[in-house]
């Protein structure tokens, strides 16, 4: 069994600040735009070494989207940053008009996304973003798990031509993937072979899968575990090529079970190989207030979610 060391926890805001911080360096194209979120975006460093490139729009959410919009018109690459739920529920009209109907190149960058935001409550742990964005026509839609595929990711979709929703979250989490990766826009990254049971994680997730897996090889479980980075496209031939061989999976991620990825994936099992399949994700309901670790735990959407999520699904098929 492969296991996988964790670098130093990180959040994962810090790698798109990182990523923005090369991009201010090696593309005069990129321009960054943020609705009064600076500090929280970590996007410092490219506004002090690129002051011209930055536009601060203030809590204005709407606006920044249209200014983006029209900043693609004079062939800048606009990456527009604030919160997940300002990012999409806030402006979902302009960014299906402005946007995503005419294919604009806006990169929107949201994050304290999902139920790990915290002690901040309901109000800002948007749990259906991921629903929205996929279902926009043209919108890729990336969910990156660490630190490191996070930078990755902000790099390679400077280079995509196109709208790109890049979701990534608050808390530090485990930074596990390799320092300098090269990351493929809807190709699924299979961090561990396994022929009893497919688990299909992304973001957060994805650690939680692995230390799951972990457990489970010593219970004589063996689990293939693939990191979807990349929800829209969605990589298809890779999971089925695992269900094909195991027979039953488990999706993991943090957000509402409804317009995520288990369904993304129930889905395609559905046209093309029918599947037992297990969801951990939240359970259609709002958050609340609490840390992080407390609240994965209340939701369903921790480690040991992903293991009995497992167990129930191995009973399934058997």
């Amino acid at each position: 069994m492969k296991t996988y060391t964790d670098q130093g926890k990180q959040d994962t805001r810090s790698g798109f600040g990182a990523g923005m911080t090369e991009l201010g360096r090696t593309n005069p194209r990129v321009v960054a735009l943020c609705a009064d979120l600076v500090g929280s975006l970590k996007i410092e460093t490219f506004i002090e070494e690129n002051p011209e490139r930055f536009f601060q729009t203030g809590i204005a959410e709407a606006n920044m989207m249209g200014i983006s919009a029209g900043l693609t018109i004079g062939g800048y690459i606009p990456f527009a940053s604030t919160f997940a739920n300002f990012a999409t529920g806030r402006v979902y009209d302009q960014i299906r008009q402005s946007i995503a109907y005419s294919g604009k190149n806006v990169k929107i960058c949201a994050s304290h996304a999902g139920i790990t935001l915290g002690e901040d409550g309901a109000t800002h742990q948007i749990l259906e973003d991921i629903g929205l964005m996929k279902m926009l026509p043209g919108m890729v839609v990336i969910n990156p798990c660490d630190f490191n595929q996070t930078k990755a990711a902000t790099l390679a979709i400077a280079e995509y031509e196109g709208p790109v929703y890049l979701r990534f979250g608050r808390p530090k989490v485990a930074n596990f993937t390799p320092v300098d990766q090269e990351f493929h826009i809807g190709k699924a990254v299979h961090l561990q072979e396994g022929s009893d049971v497919t688990i299909i994680a992304t973001g957060h997730l994805v650690w939680e899968s692995l230390e799951a897996a972990q457990r489970l090889h010593e219970q004589g479980i063996s689990a293939d575990v693939i990191n979807i980075h990349t929800i829209k496209p969605l990589d298809e031939e890779a999971i089925l090529a695992s269900v094909a061989k195991t027979g039953c999976v488990v999706t993991a991620e943090e957000h509402n079970y409804l317009g995520g990825l288990g369904e993304s994936v129930a889905g395609l099992l559905a046209r093309r190989h029918p599947t037992p399949q297990e969801f951990v994700a939240v359970q259609d309901t709002f958050g609340e207030s609490g840390t992080p670790d407390d609240l994965m735990a209340k939701y369903g959407i921790d480690n040991k979610a992903v293991e009995k999520a497992v167990l129930r699904v191995l009973e399934r098929k058997a």
